[in-house]
């Protein structure tokens, strides 16, 4: 053993001690799966505006996303709805988004994207081997409605995407998706469209796709309406989009408040706030069951808290309590992608702004996309309320994995397994006791400050190497036969190679 493996076990023996330890027993249902996600189910949102905003060709962005094998990025967000793309170049001074006093929309002039900057942008794409989904303009062609205020009328002018899709598919470019509009569902953000002309400018986009695509095999899915849940807009959208038109059922998620309140710190710790939002994914999930049962339930965009995400926590240890939370309870929800804001820029970004450096949610995406397999199962305990726990059948075959998420300050939690292959209810069938040994991974914050952005695996900080390359994310392997011990203020992924669920068979 080496010095470092000591020194890791000393600490979190030292954890151990100080903080409480409480038994308690986790119960997993085996026998069948819950849900489902997308095998690519972790996402990153990408502005394409401004242009120096980062350098595509960065090492450190390129290895960022390589690392995923895929990573998938939506490329969108609150500007898109003003942009044209200058693909016959027809457009006089086709210049970028600039700010205005009374500018469009959020206080910005019309953008104009021009094909040079398309090209470089594919080009990452494709060096990176990233998984696209585009966001287009939805209310070019509309105009303001005179009685209404904030809201736009009129039908999708669909010529302007057509002439982009004509000119993506000539140069070889793929698109694994295509998000129309951005938060204007419901009351809208700065602007909004009824739902059931959103509904019908939908359908106009699916046969836009179907014409410019049609290879079934390479078609790309249609994604919408991209914003925040309302339930009367969400049903009649849904009810009137036709069978077969959404592939994928876009919301935003914002549930921390602003990005300056004070709060944020504690709400990421509070299970009983962290909850609140499961109801608007349940409620998400039964529409789509009722209305578009053939399509799936995506959160395109989510930064916890709204404004450039929240300033003292949103690249810290403590916002992996937020997001992991969120990814654990999207997914018992059938929530098949889920895209976090952003990869770089903000606060919230799984990159820092300016040196590009992986900040700490970052390496709580990779291993989720490592380890977390598509099969959703239950699992359950009566323990603390701070004690959060999700499970899947293992990315790589056998096994089932988890994630432990302590919010506690004070308590650790020793856990003991319990597997329930009952169909119809009753008491677990046994205590599970593995005879191999267990692949964990600990996800601590340095100095154990939660509000620092250096995270540590099994003790280790988690850094770039002299090379700029991401660190290799290494388990430590535990005897099978012993409790599985997460410490106070920590994050687990824990596999089990000798789990045996149905489920994942």
């Amino acid at each position: 053993m080496n010095f470092k493996s000591i020194m890791f076990f000393v600490v979190l023996l030292s954890c151990l001690l100080v903080s409480k330890a409480e038994k308690v027993e986790v119960v997993v249902e085996g026998a069948t799966s819950i849900a489902q996600t997308d095998e690519d189910f972790i996402c990153v949102t990408l502005d394409w505006w401004p242009t120096n905003k980062y350098d595509l060709k960065n090492k450190i962005i390129e290895k960022a996303v390589k690392a995923f094998h895929p990573l998938r990025i939506r490329v969108g967000g609150s500007l898109q709805d003003q942009v044209v793309y200058n693909v016959r170049n027809n457009i006089e001074n086709c210049q970028p988004f600039q700010k205005q006093d009374k500018g469009f929309l959020f206080g910005f002039s019309i953008g104009c994207l021009d094909m040079k900057r398309w090209d470089e942008l594919n080009e990452f794409f494709n060096q990176t081997r990233a998984k696209v989904t585009f966001g287009l303009n939805a209310l070019i062609g509309r105009t303001e409605s005179k009685t209404e205020k904030t809201l736009w009328v009129g039908d999708w002018y669909s010529h302007n995407a057509r002439d982009l899709m004509s000119y993506t598919i000539s140069k070889g470019y793929k698109i694994d998706s295509y998000e129309l509009g951005n938060e204007l569902c419901g009351l809208g953000v700065s602007a909004k469209i009824e739902a059931k002309q959103y509904a019908k400018d939908m359908a106009t986009l699916k046969n836009l796709v179907k014409e410019m695509y049609p290879n079934p095999k390479t078609q790309p899915k249609i994604l919408g309406p991209g914003g925040f849940y309302d339930k009367k807009w969400f049903d009649t959208f849904l009810d009137a989009s036709g069978h077969d038109v959404i592939d994928g059922v876009t919301h935003h998620i914002y549930n921390l408040g602003p990005g300056n309140n004070p709060d944020v710190v504690r709400r990421v710790q509070d299970p009983f706030f962290l909850t609140q939002i499961a109801q608007t994914f349940k409620d998400v999930s039964n529409a789509i069951d009722k209305f578009a049962p053939w399509s799936g339930a995506w959160v395109s965009e989510s930064g916890g808290a709204y404004n450039s995400g929240g300033q003292l926590v949103s690249y810290t240890f403590a916002f992996g309590f937020w997001y992991l939370d969120q990814l654990g309870m999207t997914s018992i929800y059938n929530h098949k992608v889920y895209c976090r804001q952003a990869l770089t820029g903000g606060n919230y970004a799984l990159l820092n702004t300016t040196t590009f450096v992986p900040n700490p949610d970052y390496y709580s995406a990779l291993l989720w996309h490592k380890i977390m397999g598509s099969k959703v199962l239950s699992v359950t305990h009566k323990g603390s309320p701070y004690l959060r726990v999700y499970s899947h059948c293992s990315k790589k075959e056998p096994g089932v994995s988890f994630v432990f998420i302590n919010l506690s300050k004070n308590t650790s939690f020793e856990i003991d397994l319990f597997q329930d292959l009952n169909l119809n209810g009753g008491s677990p069938n046994f205590e599970f006791k593995g005879h191999k040994e267990r692949e964990e991974y600990h996800l601590t914050p340095k100095d154990g400050n939660i509000l620092s952005s250096v995270l540590l695996l099994n003790g280790t900080p988690l850094e770039l190497s002299d090379l700029l390359e991401i660190p290799e994310l290494n388990p430590k392997l535990v005897d099978g036969l012993k409790p599985i011990n997460i410490v106070a203020h920590s994050i687990a992924f824990v596999t089990i190679r000798d789990f045996n669920a149905p489920a994942c068979f």
